[in-house]
């Protein structure tokens, strides 16, 4: 079995725990790091710099008291978890505050509806828990082999906390609340990964034991505690597959109505621009020469392709929109202009 020596467990409670104190040096260290990485992931995703972005991730500091936490749950030092779990919530209530602050002085006037950062970080899934249960690990290894320390940058890069959380306050300050929640969704997956993942590590390293032998007081680590860990992760699992379930229904419907709406269109003598799905509800964008066609034949057509209780929205370009509700008749015209996009 793997395991840590006594210098291991001092060598990662001198890096891990930060000193008490406004004036030392691991806590100033910590904010000041925190606050320019900050800073710098909010600028990067309003100027939608991915290099920005990465920056932001080696800079910033939040990994630190989240593995903190992990050694003062496995070691049972409950002042030392208290404190770093204190730093982990200001730490990350601070980005949010600066991402808003910044967003209130340059967000766009489109509320960062093309911007590829906040897109990137507005739609987890279970494919991200995993990558976080990855990486978690990885961390966890890192601190607890001294030889292979220097792979915590990549590790800081892959994990990705501040940017989340950036994010959140960006959109925070735009009112686009549910994407908002989103993003700080994602960043309670990855802190939630880390955390499930290095206890695990430390465990079968055999952390505890190497404490003792640092002469360190190492209390009673209970079932109960574990079972609360892993019910972080199942707590964080379940809107992930909700979203996972939702994006798979969007991604199936499209494909299914694409055929079927170019099918429909070629018999008019029009052309579909775009198909697409989301929340469940199918967008088809159409251009051609008026008169438009009849709508309800495209409603029957996605019912024949497997659409049948998903609303459908009708983009005609330079006429407007019409709605076209699951299991209706007719079909409604709404005011939505959609202009032609001009040519290059």
């Amino acid at each position: 079995m793997p395991e840590v020596t006594a210098d291991d467990v001092d060598r990662m409670a001198s890096s891990l725990f930060i000193e008490p104190g406004l004036r030392s040096r691991g806590f100033t260290k910590f904010w000041t790091l925190l606050i320019l990485a900050g800073l710098i992931a909010a600028a990067g995703v309003i100027g939608d710099s991915t290099a920005t972005v990465i920056g932001a991730m080696i800079v910033a500091p939040l990994m630190t008291p989240i593995l903190g936490s992990v050694l003062a749950f496995v070691l049972v030092d409950r002042v030392q978890l208290v404190r770093a779990v204190l730093l982990v919530l200001t730490g990350a209530a601070s980005v949010v505050a600066i991402g808003y602050l910044v967003g209130f002085v340059g967000a766009p006037p489109d509320h960062f509806a093309s911007n590829s950062q906040v897109d990137a970080r507005i739609s987890p899934h279970l494919i991200d828990l995993v990558a976080a249960l990855a990486t978690g690990s990885a961390g966890a290894f890192a601190v607890a082999r001294a030889d292979v320390s220097d792979a915590l940058p990549g590790v800081a890069i892959a994990i990705s906390l501040v940017p989340p959380l950036a994010v959140t306050g960006l959109l925070l300050e735009v009112r686009r609340f549910h994407d908002a929640g989103q993003a700080a969704l994602l960043f309670g997956t990855n802190v939630a990964a880390i955390i499930g993942t290095g206890i695990a590590v430390f465990l079968l390293y055999r952390v505890r034991t190497a404490g003792r032998a640092a002469g360190r007081h190492v209390g009673r680590l209970h079932g109960t505690s574990l079972v609360l860990v892993a019910g972080l992760l199942v707590l964080v699992a379940v809107p992930l597959t909700v979203g996972t379930i939702a994006i798979t229904t969007d991604r199936r419907l499209a494909a299914d109505a694409g055929p079927a709406a170019r099918q429909w269109a070629q018999a008019h003598g029009w052309e579909v621009e775009s198909v697409a799905a989301e929340n469940g509800k199918v967008e088809i964008t159409v251009l051609g020469l008026p008169p438009a066609p009849d709508p309800e034949g495209l409603r029957a057509a996605v019912d024949r392709a497997g659409g049948r209780n998903a609303p459908l929205l009708v983009h005609v370009i330079g006429g407007g929109s019409l709605s076209c509700p699951a299991h209706a008749l007719r079909c409604t015209t709404t005011t939505t202009i959609r202009l032609p996009k001009e040519s290059s």
